[in-house]
């Protein structure tokens, strides 16, 4: 006499995790690329007002003065020294870019000039002054 042995087949359950790990890689290459297109000095500056002030469209580099009249280029503080030398370095990668300098209101006009110099030096023709619209 033979006899059968009863297997019980057991299901897996559980959770697919397919769909969720491509939102999240899709959500990772979302914040690489922007990341790539954001390009700031490395610090708030409370800019002065104006009323012909409007957007600047194309890619720039932005060169910050804060109201301790530290000079902040690419989330690097820098000397007013070295500022011509980053300002090159920068503009290898990206040769039309304009500089912006986004000057505090209390920081010192002369240190503003100095900065506007140094990118002229550095080959920039396009050199603006960053100001909020009234």
């Amino acid at each position: 006499m033979k006899f059968r042995r009863h297997t019980v087949v057991q299901e897996e359950t559980g959770i697919d995790l397919a769909p969720m790990l491509d939102f999240v890689m899709n959500l990772l290459i979302f914040f690489i690329i922007a990341a790539a297109f954001v390009h700031e000095s490395g610090i708030k500056v409370n800019r002065p007002a104006a009323k012909t002030a409007k957007p600047e469209d194309k890619g720039s580099i932005f060169v910050a003065v804060s109201a301790s009249n530290e000079i902040w280029i690419d989330r690097q503080r820098v000397d007013i020294r070295r500022l011509r030398g980053e300002i090159e370095r920068m503009r290898h990668d990206r040769p039309k870019a304009a500089v912006v300098i986004q000057a505090d209101r209390d920081a010192r006009a002369g240190l503003m000039v100095e900065a506007m110099d140094q990118a002229r030096l550095a080959g920039v023709a396009d050199v603006a002054i960053a100001a909020q619209p009234k």
